[in-house]
């Protein structure tokens, strides 16, 4: 059989990825990127170096890890912290997956004389009739991974394989107790890999580079003044706690407004539209089509977002403007736009504009 390395991070999908290819004959190498460090020497829960090693020792592979602290930053953290600045809300696993992850690994794959790459992805890859690859949902609709997936390339998918695509957590769980891998019981991680603790406020303010805006004007959608916030780093669309507003209705951010360093606030009903436009589209089903070309398809607007009704109009310069059949709740610019065909197959995304 091939050779594969197979992305370990010390979780236990990694870990059963790994299980599944070596016991359906692949020759496996494990491999683990360190991306990030934290000041008190704590690692990623994206590279848990020892726990990973552990998991390698236990199947008898070779390991690796592999130092990409300097990508991570320039390519995903220095972004990020940009982004907020600006008033986006940027998904920085996205952006790692497409730069980080699967270029690195197909290097590591390529040094080792290695036909694939391997990750612990809920999706599934598959060539489609047009001869082109694509990521398909997963068989488990709420564990479906695509979404970070949309920017992947066809260079990346056609040497990529995703073997946990059809299983559920629970039955990923039971693979791994059975093999004796012991991370089986390893909690999911539920937040951005280098903010510990979910404080993205913080690690912004302590790794911006250039000034970050201070206090500004809470206004509601005439321009009333609410009041004062702290920073538009500390808000996004949607949001309704730590607003720190009374105002005797529930009250959410319906846009921030970094020219002005002002914060909108709107009841929620505001909040809902069914146009948005998205920048840097990568075409993954499909070939990138002619401008002014209209496809029918579902899409999603963020990650635990189910994909809904809706047409993509191709733009120019790498643009799409996407209108949903019904009104969809809190575009939130900095975020992606991701669509799919009827067989759920990711057709494209893009990132959200303001």
């Amino acid at each position: 059989m091939a050779k594969v390395v197979v992305g370990l991070s010390g979780g236990v999908d990694s870990a059963v990825c790994a299980y599944l290819l070596k016991y359906a004959g692949y020759e496996v190498i494990g491999v683990t990127l360190k991306t990030w460090l934290a000041a008190d020497g704590k690692e990623s829960r994206c590279c848990e170096i020892d726990d990973a090693g552990r998991v390698a020792g236990k199947m008898g592979i070779p390991y690796y890890a592999v130092n990409c602290v300097a990508d991570f930053r320039e390519k995903v953290t220095k972004p990020f912290v940009e982004d907020y600045i600006r008033g986006l809300t940027p998904n920085p696993c996205i952006e790692c997956n497409r730069y980080i992850k699967w270029d690195k690994m197909l290097e590591v794959a390529d040094n080792l004389g290695a036909e694939y790459i391997a990750t612990g992805h809920y999706a599934t890859i598959a060539q489609l009739p047009n001869g082109r690859y694509s990521a398909q949902t997963a068989r488990h609709a709420e564990k479906d991974q695509t979404y970070m997936l949309y920017k992947l390339t066809q260079e990346h998918l056609k040497r990529t394989l995703m073997p946990l695509g059809a299983l559920s957590k629970a039955e990923v769980r039971a693979i791994a107790a059975q093999a004796g891998l012991g991370v089986e019981q390893k909690p999911d991680s539920q937040e951005i890999c280098f903010v510990p603790e979910g404080h993205y406020a913080d690690y912004i303010e302590e790794n911006a580079e250039t000034e970050i805006p201070g206090e500004g004007l809470f206004v509601d959608e005439s321009g009333k003044v609410l009041g004062k916030h702290k920073g538009i780093i500390h808000y996004t669309v949607g949001q309704r706690k730590g607003l720190g507003l009374a105002l005797g209705y529930p009250a959410y951010v319906k846009k921030v407004c970094p020219a002005t360093n002002e914060v909108v606030i709107a009841e929620d009903a505001a909040l809902y539209g069914r146009e948005l436009d998205c920048r840097d589209v990568n075409y993954m089903g499909i070939s990138a089509p002619e401008p002014g070309s209209r496809i029918r398809c579902r899409a999603k607007i963020r990650y635990h977002h189910t994909p809904q009704p809706a047409v993509v109009e191709v733009l120019a310069g790498d643009r799409v403007h996407i209108s949903f059949d019904a009104p969809v709740r809190a575009v939130t610019p900095g975020q992606s736009a991701v669509f799919y065909d009827e067989d759920g197959f990711v057709i494209g995304g893009g990132i959200i504009l303001g």
